[in-house]
């Protein structure tokens, strides 16, 4: 999304980093940048104000839930590999289905493996009079 117009901060970095703005996890300098920017640019200014407002709702709603820790730090993992290059944002779904399809190529118990139990069981034999 863009406006258009050009500005000192691009509209693509502003909204690419929204988050980190909203969240107050970036330096000072950059801060003041964003602010620049969305007092330039209204499309982004909304965008701005949109993600405040689910943000707010969010917290308010599930503010007091406790986040487990394992799945805290699994999430800031996939973050910084993200961050560092090393894994695409549209690979997340991947590593889990290679994980489905692995463990369930371990159990081969009828009825894991997502195959129907029905068509192989025998059948019963009807009651005798």
């Amino acid at each position: 999304m863009s406006c258009g117009e050009p500005h000192e901060t691009d509209c693509s970095e502003v909204l690419d980093h929204l988050y980190e703005f909203l969240d107050h996890e970036m330096p000072d300098s950059d801060c003041t940048k964003f602010e620049v920017h969305f007092e330039e640019c209204s499309p982004c200014l909304e965008k701005y104000g949109l993600e405040q407002a689910v943000k707010k709702l969010v917290k308010r709603c599930c503010g007091s839930d406790d986040v487990p820790t394992d799945l805290r730090a699994k999430v800031m993992g996939r973050i910084e590999l993200i961050r560092a290059g090393q894994l695409a944002p549209e690979q997340l779904g991947q590593d889990e289905q290679l994980g489905q399809d692995e463990r369930a190529g371990q159990d081969e118990r009828p009825g894991r493996s997502g195959q129907d139990v029905t068509a192989s069981a025998p059948a019963t034999p009807a009651p005798q009079e």
